[in-house]
């Protein structure tokens, strides 16, 4: 299986796929987790990453085109892509059990008050 993970902290994920049980599936070659910095694909000069809801709100949200650019990156439309978000649907073992048959996987971490809904 190849998991893509779009998040803006790449660093965070180091341990979790470098260690333990995941980490020997990387090793023996059953797992491929690819890690991508959302901010590099941001054309700010300063790799701004976040911005104003579109149509107002509350907080901030992280803006839809580095997002785009980096779905793009990894040829997100080919493959299931997840959103992660605290407000989201609780992960259940039927839902990994899914997730499990899929070839390849997007993970899209949010950050903020969420993602531009755009996206």
């Amino acid at each position: 299986m190849k998991i893509e993970v779009l998040t803006l902290f790449p660093e965070m994920f180091t341990a979790v796929t470098e260690s333990s049980i995941l980490g020997r599936a990387v090793e023996n070659g059953l797992l491929e987790v690819n890690l991508t910095n959302i901010r590099d694909y941001s054309q700010d000069k300063h790799k701004k990453v976040d911005e104003y809801p579109f149509g107002g709100g509350v907080g901030m949200v992280m803006a839809a085109d580095p997002i785009f650019r980096s779905m793009e990156a990894v040829k997100a439309k080919e493959k299931k892509v997840i959103y992660l978000s605290p407000s989201g649907e609780r992960l259940s073992q039927g839902m990994i059990e899914g997730f499990a048959r899929e070839r390849e996987l997007v993970l899209l971490c949010g950050h903020y008050e969420g993602v531009d809904q755009r996206v």
